[in-house]
């Protein structure tokens, strides 16, 4: 019992230091808080990416589809006169919600090879529809004109990032304290039996299907929680929120960080930008090979991600 006082003593301690860091980076490094925006909101994006795949076990590379619907939901709401930015981020839920939910079905029926070609299908689709669109999205111009209303009518959005970098970190908080209580809520406990063991589940009376319906939608959801903030920070929209190297960058950030435990998309995600930023500054050239070289290392060394070398360090 002393044992587990003092496991549960030292994770509330690092759970403190952790977030309590994040918000004094704001008064700290003034000048890198648009980066840090950025940041925070691919790590949202990169949550919704953990429950779908490192929860329930749906392999994804589709995934930045909701992302770019709920960055266009949130930009056109605002390009047409609406640019309250709640709101805006419980439309670009719904939209992102509403087609993975219609999606889930051919998701969820196949194994993991079927489900990567629908996904990566499902992405290219809407790429290919917003491009073509581009009346409506402005195409490979990208969707400008996205005007914010004052965060609670007092907080303009501005360049410098004053209002983007809390703003992003209040929404990253509430969503991760709502996917940890969910993650150890029987619907967790239950996604995580569905990727150890899909064929035993329904013998304890796990509705298999209805399970992985319902984490693909919730992570619909998120992500389009995050595109709509990435849309209202930013005040743009380009068609790269759809595409596929935003999908395969968060699949990195993930598995850098360790997939199924939460935290680690919030530290993959930081370490893989920090480090795009820093290497990029040094070689503009050749900095993916330095940024691959990191990716090989973590790998063969670090299985499980930085999380799983944390566990281990700690055991």
């Amino acid at each position: 019992m002393k044992g587990f006082t003092g496991e549960l003593r030292r994770e509330t301690i690092f759970e403190a230091a952790f977030w309590a860091a994040l918000l004094a980076a704001y008064f700290l490094l003034p000048g890198y808080r648009v980066l840090g925006s950025q940041i925070l909101i691919l790590a949202l994006f990169a949550l919704s990416l953990d429950l779908v795949l490192g929860y329930a076990g749906i392999l994804t590379l589709g995934h930045a589809a909701f992302l770019g619907l709920g960055a266009y939901t949130a930009g056109l709401l605002a390009v047409h006169g609406w640019g309250e930015p709640l709101t805006g981020l419980l439309a670009g839920a719904a939209v992102a919600a509403i087609v993975g939910f219609a999606t889930s079905f051919l998701v969820v029926r196949g194994e993991d090879l079927t489900r990567l070609m629908v996904t990566l299908g499902l992405g290219f689709l809407l790429y290919e529809a917003a491009n073509k669109a581009a009346f409506v999205t402005g195409g490979v111009d990208g969707l400008s004109g996205v005007t914010m209303w004052k965060l609670f009518g007092a907080f303009p959005f501005d360049l410098a990032g004053r209002t983007a970098y809390p703003y992003s970190l209040a929404v990253l908080f509430i969503v991760f304290l709502f996917l940890r209580r969910l993650s150890r809520s029987p619907f967790g406990l239950a996604l995580r039996g569905i990727r150890e063991n899909r064929a035993r589940m329904p013998a304890i009376g796990v509705p298999v299907r209805r399970r992985l319906v319902a984490a693909f939608t919730l992570g619909a959801a998120i992500a389009g929680i995050a595109g709509a903030l990435l849309a209202q920070t930013t005040q743009f929209v380009g068609l790269d929120t759809l595409g596929f190297g935003r999908s395969a960058d968060t699949v990195i950030m993930l598995v850098l960080g360790g997939t199924g435990r939460l935290y680690g998309a919030l530290i993959g995600t930081a370490v893989f930008m920090i480090a795009q930023d820093y290497l990029s500054g040094i070689n503009p050239v050749y900095w993916q090979f330095w940024l691959g070289l990191l990716l090989v290392v973590f790998v063969f060394f670090a299985r499980g991600g930085i999380m799983g070398a944390i566990e281990r360090i700690r055991r």
